[in-house]
């Protein structure tokens, strides 16, 4: 079976979820995990830092 691609949207709601007090860490580590945080987060390395213009390695070297 494959994986479906990541949902961003999807995440973030579970986060605004965790951060109201709906849901507790541990689920919210599992729908993340589940989610493809990974994959997002592996992106965002390979292909730079969100609004800014420098890839993460560019921030780690400063």
């Amino acid at each position: 079976m494959e994986t479906p691609p990541p949902n961003p949207e999807k995440l973030l709601e579970h986060w605004m979820e965790w951060e109201r007090g709906e849901t507790g860490p541990g689920d919210l580590m599992k729908q993340l995990k589940m989610g493809g945080m990974r994959q997002i987060l592996e992106t965002l390395v390979e292909g730079g830092d969100v609004g800014t213009g420098e890839t993460v390695g560019d921030l780690l070297d400063s």
